[in-house]
């Protein structure tokens, strides 16, 4: 099994704000997107982009994975803020808007002509309709390795905007595109994270919404305060009572009286070689948290 990396927590922090940055370094986050975009005023996006660079170059946030968000690709300070991110090297950077493969075709060129390390991941904020109706497209991008795709973030509330839906308990209106986004990533296994929890004063809509991602498959949740950061990671981290069973399925089927049987039962349940891969999965998730 490929090596798993957690992204229960994706903290956004305002690049503008170097006290933020500073503290980010003590969050329990699993990973950090140090935003150049919605979070920065047009007057403070060259100090911001020298303050996340600058954060990035000089480390000291351990484990955490940091993705650097640039402005968008049609905006006047996209070609700065993707040249100094390559050269900071982040864990990613994460493109905003993201509409079809050949923007990251051409990013991924881009990154390559300004020699970003070969370990720079590219992450797609997936936050338009168009994004939704060629998501697949998009996710296929990821089996052609110059593009360096590595995750979806799903960008809710830009598609609030743009579709007119109604954010509503159980988001019905949103279903749809939620889990396209997660079939595509799948289907070109690629990591997928959901988008963000407005209202900072409700705590179990905050919780149940982040069950609801988990269940409907996606890998964490993008947070908009360091307070959301324990809720989503213990939402997305396996439970004891999983991990457990999941252990007992593994050691089931090492069994030599198991070794060529397709299907076994296991406390009164039938279990197939297919729970086995994803009990696998689910301590390789705990292991890495663990880690």
């Amino acid at each position: 099994m490929t090596d798993i990396r957690p992204r229960r927590s994706v903290l956004y922090m305002p690049g503008s704000n170097a006290r933020a940055l500073e503290k980010a370094r003590e969050i329990a986050a699993d990973a950090l997107i140090l935003d150049l975009e919605d979070a920065v005023a047009p007057d403070a996006k060259a100090l911001a982009r020298e303050q996340v660079c600058a954060a990035v170059k000089a480390g000291g946030y351990g484990r955490r994975e940091l993705v650097i968000r640039t402005n968008g690709i049609d905006t006047p300070w996209f070609d700065a803020d993707l040249a100094a991110a390559a050269e900071a090297g982040p864990d990613a950077i994460l493109i905003p808007k993201v509409s079809s493969p050949e923007t990251l075709v051409e990013i991924g060129h881009r990154l390559t002509g300004l020699w970003a390390k070969p370990e720079t991941r590219v992450w797609a904020m997936i936050e338009t309709p168009l994004a939704i109706l060629d998501c697949e497209k998009i996710a296929r991008a990821a089996r052609d390795p110059s593009t360096r795709l590595a995750c979806f973030i799903l960008g809710t509330n830009d598609l609030a905007k743009e579709t007119r839906a109604r954010f509503v308990p159980g988001r019905a209106p949103m279903l749809p595109w939620l889990t396209t986004a997660i079939l595509a990533a799948r289907a070109h296994g690629i990591d997928v994270v959901d988008g963000v929890y407005n209202d900072l004063k409700d705590e179990a809509g905050f919780l149940a919404e982040c069950e609801q991602a988990r269940d409907l498959g996606f890998d964490g949740k993008t947070l908009i305060h360091p307070n959301q950061v324990a809720l989503a990671n213990t939402a997305f981290a396996p439970e004891e009572s999983e991990l457990a069973r999941a252990r007992a399925i593994i050691s089931a089927f090492a069994e030599p009286a198991n070794a060529d049987k397709g299907a076994i039962q296991l406390d009164g349940r039938m279990v197939e070689r297919l729970h086995a891969e994803m009990a696998k999965r689910v301590v390789a998730l705990a292991e890495a948290i663990a880690a």
